[in-house]
């Protein structure tokens, strides 16, 4: 009520003005009751609503779920402890036996996972399922910030994974010099001086070398020259390291003084990269670049320089996206390309007389070459062939994972797959398939690729082409291969399949390639722990001037 009028009220007939008073207390009362009740009453219903939409959406999955053949789930938490006590892939392996080429595990009430082993279903799984995992892109997000090459949803990646495409598949690819001559010397001038330390660890090894030859191709000369280039590795592989675990959490954990540690970790990172960054602009500016830098730096100015008007009109800072672009690329493409360096040098260890070969391939080429100075790699099928057969044989990871963020994938064997369902591929399940690759699926045979041009008795894909080659042997001039396109084989997945293939598989073949022409030619390969003490396995007469390296693997 007006207190003026309250008071005039008063002044004129004080009782009446206190009855007035007592029921403007009582209604003010009443409603601020009614008003709570009302906002229980939509509180309720709003949650009702929200929880029986959870449980429809719940039971929906179970029903959907219900027509996939697997395994029973032993608990209502899943195949979780099955799965804390036994490898995923034997799990899997024992499940495709028994229930056929698509399986279903449940990973808790409310997550399935799905795995699928035959080809043409993956081949079709892949070009239909075109997100990430959710926890991969927030991972990515966390270590290294805004991405637009590694976001969970395939819509918001997808015009700048084909920028990436054309640049590292078609102009770098068109260059004769695809791969910097500095970063390769460079590369062997360390491992030439770790040499006469001892013995190297392959593992680290294989990292270092992966890491200089993608920074020196995106950076060009400025990454080799670069001071903290060792420190920017280090700290590089220590933030993806705990990334997953950090990202894990559903609510940021702020009140953990880990996690604040791991963000300055992060935030030092980023500082790196943008000094890295300014570093190349001041090269470009005023330097005058070799053709191997060119081709460098033309890489890295496309990752940070190449901009559409559409990002630098949205919301979010560019340069920290681009930072997060070239934080996320040397980490994906060193993970990937130091697994396969990795596998190569084990494969090449544990079969010597397939260097021998390798290495008579390389003479031959560059016999033949114009430019002694840069092995022509196209030149060297066995070489290419063996890098193919060490992908397949130990691919970088056990499961290659896919997921369908918004919609159920409906395949045409029949089966729907809910939206959200973790979908897997086990590697090394389809890789080694005696179906798809033949009764010597789990040996090491990189022949298996390639193609004689001659008609000869022996078939490319028998045992025998490792062991029993002696006439390639006495004479590999008289016998000549051509190297099959691997991916015409649905069974071959190193890189991906679909719309999120690696995008830089040709690249990183190339590169590689162009990495162990130069090893073997140099080096010979040995097991630092199985042969300690061992003679040089070429003989003198056909290595020439080689060295000896010796390779742990701990």
């Amino acid at each position: 009520m007006n207190p003026f009028l309250c008071f005039v009220l008063q002044a004129w007939n004080p009782s009446s003005c206190q009855v007035s008073s007592m029921e403007t207390s009582r209604f003010l009362r009443d409603y601020a009751v009614w008003e709570i009740n009302a906002f229980l009453w939509i509180s309720l219903i709003t949650i009702t609503y929200f929880l029986s939409y959870k449980l429809f959406k719940l039971f929906k999955l179970w029903n959907q779920a219900g027509k996939i053949p697997g395994p029973p789930s032993p608990s209502f938490y899943g195949h979780f402890t099955t799965l804390s006590k036994q490898n995923l892939t034997e799990v899997l392996s024992d499940s495709h036996e028994e229930y056929g080429s698509i399986v279903k595990l449940w990973l808790s009430p409310k997550q399935l996972l799905v795995s699928i082993k035959e080809p043409e279903i993956i081949k079709e799984m892949l070009l239909k399922a075109k997100d990430k995992l959710p926890l991969t892109g927030k991972a990515f997000n966390l270590a290294f910030g805004r991405s637009t090459l590694f976001a969970s949803s395939f819509d918001k990646v997808e015009s700048r994974r084909e920028s990436l495409a054309s640049e590292l598949n078609v102009r770098l690819l068109d260059r004769a010099n695809l791969i910097p001559t500095k970063a390769v010397d460079c590369i062997m001038a360390e491992l030439h001086q770790n040499v006469t330390k001892g013995s190297i660890n392959c593992k680290m090894t294989s990292q270092h070398m992966a890491f200089t030859l993608l920074g020196a191709t995106i950076f060009g000369d400025t990454f080799l020259a670069w001071l903290k280039s060792t420190i920017y590795e280090e700290l590089l592989m220590m933030v993806a390291k705990d990334a997953c675990f950090w990202a894990s959490y559903s609510v940021i954990p702020f009140w953990k003084q880990g996690f604040w540690r791991y963000r300055r970790l992060c935030t030092e990172l980023k500082w790196l990269t943008q000094d890295l960054v300014q570093q190349c602009s001041k090269y470009r500016q005023y330097r005058h670049m070799e053709p191997s830098a060119n081709l460098g730096m033309e890489a890295g100015v496309f990752l940070q320089d190449n901009i559409s008007l559409q990002e630098i009109n949205g919301r979010h800072n560019v340069r920290d996206e681009s930072c997060g672009n070239i934080m996320s690329l040397l980490f994906h493409g060193c993970l990937t390309t130091g697994g396969l360096i990795n596998n190569m040098l084990m494969r090449l260890v544990t079969h010597p007389e397939m260097q021998h070969k390798i290495y008579s391939e390389i003479i031959m080429a560059k016999k033949g070459s114009e430019d002694k100075a840069q092995p022509v790699v196209e030149k060297m099928p066995l070489l290419l062939a063996t890098i193919y057969e060490s992908a397949r044989v130990m691919p970088a990871g056990p499961l290659l994972q896919r997921c369908s963020l918004k919609h159920d994938l409906r395949l045409k064997s029949g089966v729907i797959v809910p939206a959200g369902t973790i979908l897997v591929v086990p590697m090394q399940l389809v890789q080694t398939d005696d179906s798809s690759w033949g009764n010597d699926a789990g040996k090491f045979n990189p022949y298996r690729f390639l193609s004689k041009t001659e008609k000869t008795s022996a078939s490319p894909n028998m045992d025998a082409s490792i062991a029993g080659h002696d006439e390639e042997l006495k004479d590999q001039r008289k016998c000549t291969f051509v190297l099959k396109d691997p991916n015409k084989n649905p069974a071959f997945l190193p890189f991906g399949s679909g719309a999120r293939a690696c995008v830089g598989q040709k690249f990183v073949i190339q590169g590689i390639a162009t990495l162990f022409a130069s090893l073997l030619e140099q080096y010979e390969l040995f097991d630092g722990e199985r042969h300690p003490d061992s003679h040089p396995l070429f003989p003198p007469k056909i290595i020439g001037e080689a060295h000896s390296l010796l390779l742990t693997y701990g």
